[in-house]
Protein backbone atom coordinates (compact mmCIF):
# COMPACT_ATOMS: atom_id res chain seq x y z
CA UNK A 1 0.00 0.00 0.00
CA UNK A 2 1.51 3.31 -1.11
CA UNK A 3 0.70 6.39 0.89
CA UNK A 4 1.83 9.91 1.45
CA UNK A 5 2.74 10.63 5.07
CA UNK A 6 3.55 13.91 6.73
CA UNK A 7 5.53 14.47 9.89
CA UNK A 8 5.47 17.78 11.76
CA UNK A 9 8.44 18.18 14.08
CA UNK A 10 8.26 21.05 16.60
CA UNK A 11 11.89 21.35 17.68
CA UNK A 12 13.68 23.81 19.97
CA UNK A 13 15.30 25.59 16.98
CA UNK A 14 13.37 24.56 13.90
CA UNK A 15 9.79 23.58 13.16
CA UNK A 16 9.77 21.24 10.18
CA UNK A 17 7.11 19.61 8.02
CA UNK A 18 8.44 16.65 6.03
CA UNK A 19 6.24 14.91 3.45
CA UNK A 20 7.29 11.43 2.29
CA UNK A 21 6.01 8.81 -0.11
CA UNK A 22 6.06 5.53 1.69
CA UNK A 23 5.03 1.92 1.71
CA UNK A 24 6.04 -0.97 3.90
CA UNK A 25 9.36 -2.57 3.03
CA UNK A 26 10.48 0.43 0.98
CA UNK A 27 12.61 3.40 1.85
CA UNK A 28 10.47 6.49 2.60
CA UNK A 29 11.22 9.00 -0.16
CA UNK A 30 11.15 12.70 0.77
CA UNK A 31 8.59 14.47 -1.43
CA UNK A 32 8.49 17.91 0.15
CA UNK A 33 10.04 19.81 3.04
CA UNK A 34 8.94 23.06 4.67
CA UNK A 35 10.69 24.51 7.70
CA UNK A 36 11.08 27.67 9.71
CA UNK A 37 13.59 28.61 12.39
CA UNK A 38 11.09 29.62 15.05
CA UNK A 39 13.62 29.20 17.89
CA UNK A 40 10.87 28.44 20.37
CA UNK A 41 13.43 27.96 23.12
CA UNK A 42 14.26 31.67 22.85
CA UNK A 43 10.59 32.68 23.15
CA UNK A 44 10.36 31.96 26.84
CA UNK A 45 8.99 33.94 29.78
CA UNK A 46 10.80 32.21 32.62
CA UNK A 47 9.76 28.56 32.23
CA UNK A 48 6.80 29.30 29.94
CA UNK A 49 6.58 29.68 26.16
CA UNK A 50 5.71 33.36 25.60
CA UNK A 51 2.53 34.58 23.88
CA UNK A 52 4.71 35.52 20.87
CA UNK A 53 6.20 32.04 20.76
CA UNK A 54 2.74 30.48 20.83
CA UNK A 55 1.52 32.82 18.08
CA UNK A 56 4.49 31.89 15.83
CA UNK A 57 3.89 28.19 16.44
CA UNK A 58 0.18 28.44 15.63
CA UNK A 59 0.95 30.35 12.43
CA UNK A 60 3.38 27.63 11.34
CA UNK A 61 0.90 24.86 12.20
CA UNK A 62 -1.72 26.62 9.99
CA UNK A 63 0.81 26.79 7.14
CA UNK A 64 1.85 23.16 7.63
CA UNK A 65 -1.75 21.90 7.63
CA UNK A 66 -2.48 23.81 4.42
CA UNK A 67 0.69 22.47 2.75
CA UNK A 68 -0.08 18.91 3.90
CA UNK A 69 -3.56 19.19 2.36
CA UNK A 70 -2.18 20.71 -0.87
CA UNK A 71 0.40 17.93 -1.15
CA UNK A 72 -2.18 15.18 -0.62
CA UNK A 73 -0.94 13.94 2.75
CA UNK A 74 -3.20 11.15 4.05
CA UNK A 75 -1.73 10.78 7.49
CA UNK A 76 0.01 13.52 9.48
CA UNK A 77 1.99 12.70 12.61
CA UNK A 78 3.04 15.61 14.80
CA UNK A 79 5.33 15.81 17.81
CA UNK A 80 7.19 18.36 19.92
CA UNK A 81 10.62 17.92 21.53
CA UNK A 82 12.36 19.54 24.50
CA UNK A 83 11.43 23.26 24.18
CA UNK A 84 7.70 22.53 24.42
CA UNK A 85 8.11 19.37 26.52
CA UNK A 86 9.96 21.25 29.26
CA UNK A 87 7.83 24.43 29.24
CA UNK A 88 5.41 24.82 32.15
CA UNK A 89 2.63 25.69 29.69
CA UNK A 90 3.71 23.26 26.95
CA UNK A 91 0.81 20.82 27.39
CA UNK A 92 -1.65 23.72 27.60
CA UNK A 93 -0.40 25.13 24.26
CA UNK A 94 -0.58 21.72 22.57
CA UNK A 95 -4.12 21.16 23.96
CA UNK A 96 -5.17 24.56 22.57
CA UNK A 97 -3.79 23.70 19.13
CA UNK A 98 -5.52 20.30 19.29
CA UNK A 99 -8.86 21.95 20.10
CA UNK A 100 -8.58 24.74 17.50
CA UNK A 101 -6.79 23.03 14.62
CA UNK A 102 -7.75 19.39 15.11
CA UNK A 103 -4.13 18.24 15.06
CA UNK A 104 -2.73 16.25 17.93
CA UNK A 105 0.89 17.25 18.62
CA UNK A 106 2.37 14.89 21.19
CA UNK A 107 5.14 16.07 23.51
CA UNK A 108 7.71 13.35 22.93
CA UNK A 109 9.61 12.21 26.05
CA UNK A 110 13.40 12.35 25.65
CA UNK A 111 13.87 8.57 25.95
CA UNK A 112 11.26 8.09 23.22
CA UNK A 113 13.19 10.55 21.05
CA UNK A 114 16.37 8.50 21.61
CA UNK A 115 14.50 5.24 20.82
CA UNK A 116 12.97 6.51 17.55
CA UNK A 117 16.25 8.05 16.37
CA UNK A 118 17.92 4.71 17.08
CA UNK A 119 15.28 2.90 14.97
CA UNK A 120 15.98 5.24 12.03
CA UNK A 121 19.74 4.72 12.29
CA UNK A 122 19.33 0.93 12.53
CA UNK A 123 17.18 0.89 9.39
CA UNK A 124 19.65 3.14 7.55
CA UNK A 125 22.78 1.09 8.33
CA UNK A 126 21.14 -2.35 8.71
CA UNK A 127 21.94 -5.43 10.74
CA UNK A 128 25.56 -5.66 9.61
CA UNK A 129 26.31 -2.73 11.94
CA UNK A 130 26.01 -5.06 14.93
CA UNK A 131 25.87 -3.21 18.25
CA UNK A 132 24.99 0.40 17.50
CA UNK A 133 25.61 3.45 19.64
CA UNK A 134 23.68 6.54 18.51
CA UNK A 135 24.33 10.10 19.73
CA UNK A 136 22.10 13.06 18.83
CA UNK A 137 22.51 16.69 19.95
CA UNK A 138 19.39 18.82 19.56
CA UNK A 139 18.63 22.40 20.56
CA UNK A 140 17.37 21.38 23.99
CA UNK A 141 18.64 17.88 24.72
CA UNK A 142 21.27 15.21 24.09
CA UNK A 143 20.01 11.71 23.27
CA UNK A 144 22.08 8.53 23.49
CA UNK A 145 20.94 5.00 22.65
CA UNK A 146 22.71 1.65 22.36
CA UNK A 147 21.51 -1.75 21.18
CA UNK A 148 21.81 -4.77 18.96
CA UNK A 149 18.18 -4.94 17.74
CA UNK A 150 15.69 -2.35 16.44
CA UNK A 151 14.74 -1.46 20.01
CA UNK A 152 17.71 -0.06 21.96
CA UNK A 153 18.88 -1.74 25.18
CA UNK A 154 19.35 1.69 26.77
CA UNK A 155 17.93 5.08 25.72
CA UNK A 156 18.98 8.20 27.59
CA UNK A 157 18.05 11.87 27.30
CA UNK A 158 19.94 14.69 29.04
CA UNK A 159 19.19 18.45 29.10
CA UNK A 160 22.44 19.17 27.22
CA UNK A 161 21.15 20.65 23.96
CA UNK A 162 23.41 23.14 22.17
CA UNK A 163 20.88 26.00 22.29
CA UNK A 164 19.93 25.48 25.92
CA UNK A 165 23.55 25.40 27.11
CA UNK A 166 24.46 28.49 25.07
CA UNK A 167 21.64 30.46 26.69
CA UNK A 168 22.27 29.16 30.22
CA UNK A 169 26.07 29.26 30.40
CA UNK A 170 27.47 31.95 28.08
CA UNK A 171 27.17 35.72 28.57
CA UNK A 172 29.66 36.93 25.94
CA UNK A 173 30.67 36.23 22.35
CA UNK A 174 33.11 34.58 22.27
CA UNK A 175 32.51 33.10 25.75
CA UNK A 176 35.02 33.87 28.50
CA UNK A 177 37.56 31.05 29.14
CA UNK A 178 36.04 30.56 32.59
CA UNK A 179 32.54 30.09 31.12
CA UNK A 180 33.91 27.52 28.68
CA UNK A 181 35.67 25.67 31.50
CA UNK A 182 32.57 25.68 33.71
CA UNK A 183 30.36 24.39 30.90
CA UNK A 184 32.88 21.69 29.99
CA UNK A 185 32.98 20.52 33.62
CA UNK A 186 29.15 20.52 33.89
CA UNK A 187 28.65 18.60 30.61
CA UNK A 188 31.23 15.96 31.47
CA UNK A 189 29.80 15.39 34.96
CA UNK A 190 26.26 15.01 33.54
CA UNK A 191 27.31 12.53 30.85
CA UNK A 192 29.71 10.61 33.10
CA UNK A 193 26.86 9.93 35.53
CA UNK A 194 25.07 7.91 32.79
CA UNK A 195 28.00 6.24 31.02
CA UNK A 196 27.59 3.02 32.98
CA UNK A 197 24.07 2.44 31.64
CA UNK A 198 25.51 2.32 28.13
CA UNK A 199 28.95 0.81 28.79
CA UNK A 200 27.48 -2.29 30.48
CA UNK A 201 26.36 -3.54 27.06
CA UNK A 202 29.95 -3.62 25.82
CA UNK A 203 31.71 -1.50 23.22
CA UNK A 204 29.66 -0.66 20.11
CA UNK A 205 30.63 -2.09 16.73
CA UNK A 206 29.35 1.03 15.01
CA UNK A 207 29.09 4.50 16.58
CA UNK A 208 26.80 6.94 14.80
CA UNK A 209 25.78 10.59 15.18
CA UNK A 210 22.73 12.41 13.85
CA UNK A 211 21.72 16.10 14.01
CA UNK A 212 22.70 19.43 12.51
CA UNK A 213 25.37 19.99 15.18
CA UNK A 214 27.23 16.78 14.32
CA UNK A 215 26.85 17.37 10.55
CA UNK A 216 28.42 20.81 10.92
CA UNK A 217 31.26 19.54 13.12
CA UNK A 218 32.00 16.77 10.61
CA UNK A 219 31.93 19.28 7.75
CA UNK A 220 34.40 21.57 9.58
CA UNK A 221 36.58 18.50 10.07
CA UNK A 222 36.64 17.91 6.30
CA UNK A 223 33.56 15.73 5.58
CA UNK A 224 31.78 16.08 2.24
CA UNK A 225 29.24 18.93 1.88
CA UNK A 226 25.50 18.16 1.80
CA UNK A 227 25.46 18.67 -2.01
CA UNK A 228 27.43 15.42 -2.29
CA UNK A 229 24.19 13.60 -1.35
CA UNK A 230 23.05 11.29 1.49
CA UNK A 231 25.05 8.23 0.42
CA UNK A 232 28.43 9.88 0.83
CA UNK A 233 30.17 8.43 3.91
CA UNK A 234 30.81 11.20 6.44
CA UNK A 235 32.84 10.71 9.58
CA UNK A 236 33.69 12.89 12.56
CA UNK A 237 37.03 11.91 14.11
CA UNK A 238 37.61 12.43 17.81
CA UNK A 239 41.11 13.80 17.22
CA UNK A 240 39.78 16.49 14.83
CA UNK A 241 36.91 17.35 17.13
CA UNK A 242 39.05 17.90 20.23
CA UNK A 243 41.14 20.48 18.38
CA UNK A 244 38.07 22.21 16.98
CA UNK A 245 36.20 22.21 20.30
CA UNK A 246 39.06 24.26 21.75
CA UNK A 247 39.44 26.58 18.74
CA UNK A 248 35.72 27.30 18.28
CA UNK A 249 35.48 28.66 21.82
CA UNK A 250 37.94 31.44 20.94
CA UNK A 251 36.16 32.54 17.74
CA UNK A 252 33.32 35.06 17.69
CA UNK A 253 30.05 33.81 16.13
CA UNK A 254 30.68 35.77 12.90
CA UNK A 255 33.95 33.88 12.34
CA UNK A 256 32.33 30.56 13.20
CA UNK A 257 29.64 31.30 10.58
CA UNK A 258 32.36 31.64 7.94
CA UNK A 259 33.49 28.03 8.48
CA UNK A 260 32.40 25.42 5.89
CA UNK A 261 28.85 24.17 6.42
CA UNK A 262 28.06 26.46 9.38
CA UNK A 263 24.95 28.62 9.05
CA UNK A 264 24.78 32.07 10.57
CA UNK A 265 21.76 31.05 12.65
CA UNK A 266 23.52 27.98 14.08
CA UNK A 267 26.94 29.56 14.65
CA UNK A 268 26.14 30.94 18.14
CA UNK A 269 25.38 27.48 19.56
CA UNK A 270 28.16 25.56 17.83
CA UNK A 271 30.64 26.04 20.70
CA UNK A 272 28.34 24.38 23.24
CA UNK A 273 27.51 21.69 20.66
CA UNK A 274 31.21 20.95 20.14
CA UNK A 275 31.81 20.74 23.92
CA UNK A 276 28.98 18.18 24.25
CA UNK A 277 30.12 16.18 21.20
CA UNK A 278 33.72 16.12 22.44
CA UNK A 279 32.64 15.02 25.93
CA UNK A 280 30.40 12.24 24.57
CA UNK A 281 33.09 10.86 22.26
CA UNK A 282 35.69 11.00 25.00
CA UNK A 283 33.57 9.50 27.80
CA UNK A 284 32.18 6.70 25.61
CA UNK A 285 35.67 6.00 24.22
CA UNK A 286 34.74 6.67 20.57
CA UNK A 287 37.50 7.46 18.09
CA UNK A 288 35.02 8.28 15.32
CA UNK A 289 31.33 8.77 14.66
CA UNK A 290 29.71 8.14 11.29
CA UNK A 291 27.06 10.72 10.38
CA UNK A 292 23.62 9.29 9.56
CA UNK A 293 21.26 11.32 7.35
CA UNK A 294 18.20 9.74 9.01
CA UNK A 295 17.14 10.73 12.51
CA UNK A 296 14.04 11.33 14.63
CA UNK A 297 11.60 12.35 11.86
CA UNK A 298 12.44 9.24 9.85
CA UNK A 299 12.12 7.09 12.98
CA UNK A 300 8.62 8.47 13.58
CA UNK A 301 7.67 7.74 9.95
CA UNK A 302 9.10 4.21 10.01
CA UNK A 303 7.25 3.33 13.20
CA UNK A 304 4.01 4.79 11.84
CA UNK A 305 4.39 2.72 8.65
CA UNK A 306 5.02 -0.44 10.67
CA UNK A 307 1.78 0.22 12.59
CA UNK A 308 -0.36 1.05 9.55
CA UNK A 309 0.73 -1.90 7.46
CA UNK A 310 1.66 -4.40 10.16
Amino acid sequence: MHMRLGVLDVGSNTVHLLVVDAHRGARPLPAYSHKAELRLAEHMDGDRVSADGEKLLRKFVDEALQIAEDKGVEDLVAFATSAVRDAANGEEILAGIRADKGIDIAALPGEEEARLTFLAVRRWFGWSSGRLLVVDIGGGSLEIAVGIDEEPDAAISLPLGAGRLTRDWFTADPPAPEELRNLRRHVRAEIARRVGEVARYGPPEHAVATSKTFKQLARIGGAAPSEAGPYQRRVLRGADLTGWADRLGGLPAAERAALPGVSERRAPQLVAGAIVADAAMDLFGLTELEICPWALREGVILERLDRITG
